[in-house]
């Protein structure tokens, strides 16, 4: 594709993240034990059968990361091959099959290169959100998988998560729901997940938090995840952690916080189970993670019925997240040198 293809007049500073209809993306079929090459479509609307399991018995799941624009022009992705090796996880646990590598990645390539015009520009704040999904398609009545089974990828250009650009603190409430069970779905990117959560995140907003914070379901004293991002914590004496459970999606945004918290700013770091209740005190700074908020710092949790500031006022941004932050935002947009490799470069 020629890069010198103009740009979508669009307001990039004033994305929100919601869905905008591109050009292109791209599907491939599984049926009959083979999977087809696949290519890229234009139509928006699927053609799915009624007695999908995917819209019955919800046996789907997806993944979620971002193209930047990189000062020099060249378009990088994050990680991707932990995206696909995340999806092959889940897959066999609902019974679907794989996407193999080589698959995952050239629909990744091939959609983004032919999106190339909606790639938002470089200091916009903005980014390409890609989306894979593979879902069971083919007819169906009983409890039973699929036949057929649809691997798509589409993108969309969006701003920041949260209202607010850039690092803005963001604050958490309790839910009394459970996310999920330690030998369930938690740990998987499966969409049941987030459809169960969407009455916590209602209740929490009308509390006045931007999401809600999940506990463990047996005892509902340890820290779990919040219901779109895991969670990180700096301890007073220094320490960061993250909760250890295994109902829990394993966040590539978290793991590699962990990696340049332990390499760059040179901190201990523990996964362990963290009791809200008995350790809050010990808080020094928190934030949540993820590829769709990257890193939100939390300034508060509502619990007990009352609001309870974290760092501060609750309202200010703490040197260990903003440090973090920096240092992910800086090597994703390729201004800070990859020393991990893990940078992702389309050619376009």
């Amino acid at each position: 594709m020629d890069a010198t293809v103009s740009k979508k007049e669009l307001n990039w500073a004033e994305l929100g993240f919601q869905y905008i209809k591109t050009d292109y993306r791209f599907t491939a079929m599984y049926q009959n034990g083979e999977w087809s090459d696949g290519g890229l479509v234009s139509e928006v609307e699927m053609s799915i059968h009624e007695g999908a399991p995917s819209l019955h018995y919800a046996q789907q799941c997806f993944e979620g990361m971002k193209a930047q624009t990189a000062e020099d022009g060249r378009i990088l992705l994050f990680r991707p091959q932990l995206n696909c090796e995340r999806m092959k996880r889940t897959a066999p646990r609902l019974l679907m099959p794989q996407v193999p590598d080589d698959l995952f990645l050239r629909a990744i390539e091939e959609t983004v290169r032919a999106n190339y015009a909606w790639i938002p520009p470089y200091g916009s704040g903005a980014s390409l959100y890609i989306r894979p999904m593979l879902i069971g398609v083919g007819e169906n009545l009983g409890l039973n998988p699929a036949q057929k089974y649809e691997f798509r990828v589409f993108v969309s250009p969006v701003g920041p998560y949260y209202k607010d650009a850039g690092l803005a603190v963001i604050s958490l409430a309790v839910s009394e729901i459970d996310r999920a069970a330690p030998n369930g779905t938690g740990s998987f990117k499966a969409g049941a997940n987030y459809a169960g959560g969407l009455v916590a995140t209602r209740k929490a907003q009308e509390l006045g938090a931007n999401e809600a914070l999940y506990l463990d379901s047996a005892e509902h004293r340890y820290i779990d995840e919040a219901g779109s991002a895991n969670i990180i914590i700096v301890m007073k004496d220094g320490r960061l952690v993250t909760p250890a459970s295994s109902a829990i999606l394993p966040s590539i945004t978290r793991r590699s916080l962990m990696e340049l918290a332990t390499k760059n700013l040179n901190l201990d770091t523990e996964e362990r189970p963290i009791d809200l209740r008995a350790e809050f005190g010990q808080f020094e700074e928190a934030g949540a993670c993820g590829t769709a908020a990257v890193l939100s710092p939390v300034g508060k949790i509502w619990f007990d019925n009352e609001w309870h500031n974290i760092y501060q006022d609750g309202q200010t941004v703490g040197p260990i997240m903003q440090e973090l932050y920096d240092l992910l935002i800086g090597i994703q947009k390729g201004e800070i040198v990859d020393q991990f490799n893990w940078l992702y470069e389309i050619e376009i």
